[in-house]
């Protein structure tokens, strides 16, 4: 296996992974806002509203990020399969789930102790630790299409070239 096939290969699995936490994100998180919105047992608006900002977040990387991989498989619309889209879209993504990893975080004070019987401590727990689960992939993502940017810049294909060939 080459250097290139070994990309694409790693390409597809951070989508994969990123899609798949993104969901677990939005089961939480929409069960969270549902619970709510019917029953307003939440702990403070503070904490409601991040809740839905992490579900605004993970809805945009839920049906966002499914589009690079189908791009490039598909071998279409090379605006958004070079390494500048990427790049952006990587940040702009990053930008908003450290937001919201951080937000919820010092929502709930650094986490939870569920001994205290918190009204859906184990919930606010898990988007927690999703949320930077998230951050955390994004963050390697990004440095990792950083790499390739730079590779493409040297071998002269610019920031137009391609993620992976």
């Amino acid at each position: 296996m080459g250097r290139d096939s070994n990309l694409r290969l790693g390409y597809f699995i951070f989508f994969i992974l990123l899609v798949v936490f993104a969901l677990i994100e939005l089961s939480i998180s929409a069960w969270l806002t549902a619970r709510y919105n019917s029953r307003k047992d939440f702990l403070s608006t503070t904490e409601r509203d991040r809740v839905r900002f992490l579900l605004f977040c993970s809805i945009w990387t839920t049906v966002l990020s499914p589009v690079f991989p189908i791009l490039l498989y598909l071998e279409q619309a090379a605006v958004l399969t070079n390494v500048a889209a990427h790049a952006i879209f990587l940040f702009v993504s990053w930008v908003f789930w450290l937001s919201g990893a951080a937000a919820i975080t010092e929502a709930l004070g650094g986490g939870l102790d569920c001994h205290l019987h918190f009204v859906y401590c184990g919930q606010l727990d898990a988007l927690e630790g999703f949320a930077w689960m998230e951050c955390v992939l994004l963050t390697v993502g990004f440095f990792s299409v950083l790499v390739i940017a730079v590779r493409a810049a040297r071998r002269g294909d610019g920031y137009g070239g391609p993620v992976v060939s």
